[in-house]
């Protein structure tokens, strides 16, 4: 059995998308917005040893972890501190990429592939980018930093096979709705391409990512509209050419949020 926890280093966010309750109020959990405090982070990790179960370990629930002032160093602690994944047995990482410089995607290649532990530890991050063109981006994201973010996304694709890293796998993530739906084939063609041509595979998903390769991933929005939203994102799946039939009832199925 394994435990999927989140240690979310903070609830702050540096964008407002219009799909994230985050962007809607001012205390995420009924406080003002904080961050992690190193100490808590600390004896949270120690806190893992001895544990039975697997657990499998994310910094990340409502904000953005990559703005935490001391992110990278957090995050290298989990690493050092985690021989024979004798604290997390996975790891992956959600972030808009807003705050992803070089250096910082360095780190991650190199911490996913460093020795001492499972090779599949750091398996995923998940970026949440949701547009193609930068005035989609501003519009659905709230923020006009969607070239910034294609520019970050991209250079760690590539300085991962630089590197000769096999991980961390990316997951491209778009959540379909009406004010972006339209781009959802050149979202798919742009990162689909570009991974292609640095020699990766690719899988396209409707639903939450099984297999350990890149994933460009389509997910439906969340809405009151469910109904009307799930047939949208089924809509866009089947031009896409990656939708099962009853895709719609599928996805309730498979509780895929």
């Amino acid at each position: 059995m394994s435990i999927h926890l989140n240690l979310e280093l903070t609830d702050h966010c540096n964008i407002r998308c219009r799909m994230c309750s985050q962007s809607l109020r001012d205390e995420a959990h009924g406080v003002p917005h904080r961050f992690m405090a190193w100490e808590t982070w600390r004896q949270s990790l120690q806190g893992l040893a001895g544990m039975e179960d697997e657990v499998h370990l994310c910094p990340h629930w409502l904000g953005e972890p990559t703005i935490h002032p001391q992110f990278d160093r957090f995050v290298e602690y989990a690493f050092a501190v985690n021989p024979g994944n004798r604290l997390f047995r996975e790891f992956k990482l959600h972030t808009n990429a807003v705050v992803f410089g070089e250096e910082r995607a360095r780190l991650l290649i190199r911490l996913a592939n460093s020795p001492g532990m499972a090779a599949d530890t750091f398996r995923t991050v998940h970026f949440s980018i949701d547009a193609h063109s930068p005035a989609v981006y501003a519009d659905v994201k709230g923020a006009d930093r969607g070239a910034q973010v294609y520019r970050n996304v991209a250079r760690f694709l590539r300085l991962r096979e630089e590197l000769g890293g096999l991980r961390p796998h990316a997951t491209l993530a778009f959540v379909v709705q009406p004010g972006n739906a339209h781009e959802a084939r050149a979202f798919r063609d742009h990162w689909r391409d570009l991974l292609r041509g640095l020699g990766r595979e690719v899988d396209q998903s409707w639903d939450w990512p099984a297999r350990e390769v890149d994933t460009i991933y389509f997910r439906p929005l969340n809405a009151g509209n469910q109904e009307d939203m799930d047939a949208l994102h089924a809509r866009v799946c089947r031009e896409l050419g990656i939708a099962p039939p009853g895709v719609e009832q599928r996805l309730r199925a498979a509780e895929s949020f």
